[in-house]
């Protein structure tokens, strides 16, 4: 364990010593603020306006605002997971340090999960910058935290999901920009497959739509944990993991 913690340290520093994680957290901060602004804007609106009719509606501050911002997250990471992932490997291969890497003493286990896990810190916090925002609505509202605890948790586990599947991406290729629009493209095709379910319900369609990512968050969004789901993004993230695995196996052979 001291190993993967060694190296998951490593890879934060590197992405705290480049613009790279700045950068990020930057971007993110801004986009979630101006989504806040707008989604918060629009439900104090619409508060006002019923009240001037006469007709004061029963409104949710956890479905009508906090919600649609935890799916705009999603919405967010799916461009900012390949900009995290791209650099895991292929930046190794270009400077040449992954012969040096794969004929260390470390397991290849050791050098994935470290690899990952800085990566996945790194998703965390920029994910926890968004709480700040939502701190103004536990100041001036009364929402229900236990179902925003679970969409969070929902982001948490796509996240990783995904992250894992862009960590095996970078080890197929020494081009940081490739791997980047590859994870890309995987990710966002993962998440419209369950387009298909829209009109087709043939037992192999059925399949297709259960491995999209976005289908399994939906029971997160409204707050309800779904064993089910949370068995999928685990699954998806061990089978990223594996994959990596036996990635850096050819590279071991190789090297």
């Amino acid at each position: 364990m001291s190993n993967v913690l060694a190296i998951a340290h490593k890879e934060l520093k590197a992405y705290f010593a480049s613009p790279i994680a700045y950068l990020l957290l930057t971007m993110f901060a801004f986009i979630f603020g101006w989504f806040f602004w707008n989604i918060l804007g629009y439900f104090v609106s619409m508060g006002v306006a019923s009240m001037q009719r006469g007709q004061m509606m029963p409104m949710n501050i956890n479905e009508e605002v906090i919600r649609p911002l935890l799916a705009n997250v999603g919405v967010i990471g799916l461009f900012f997971i390949p900009l995290i992932t791209m650099r895991l490997f292929a930046e190794e291969k270009r400077t040449g340090t992954i012969e040096l890497l794969v004929t260390s003493p470390l397991r290849d286990s050791e050098i994935i999960l470290g690899k990952w896990l800085a990566a996945f810190i790194l998703y965390l916090t920029i994910l926890g910058t968004s709480l700040l925002n939502m701190l103004v609505l536990f100041a001036y509202g009364n929402p229900d935290w236990r179902p925003m605890a679970v969409g969070y948790l929902g982001l948490i586990l796509q996240g990783g999901c995904l992250l894992a599947i862009g960590t095996f991406i970078s080890t197929a290729t020494r081009n940081q920009i490739v791997a980047g629009v590859a994870t890309f493209g995987v990710c966002l095709l993962l998440w419209v497959l369950d387009w298909v379910s829209q009109f087709e319900s043939s037992p192999l369609f059925s399949v297709i739509s259960y491995l999209s990512v976005t289908s399994h968050f939906e029971s997160f969004a409204r707050g309800v944990l779904d064993a089910k789901d949370a068995v999928y993004y685990v699954s998806m993230i061990v089978f990223g993991l594996f994959l990596t695995a036996r990635s850096m196996e050819s590279i071991r052979w190789r090297a």
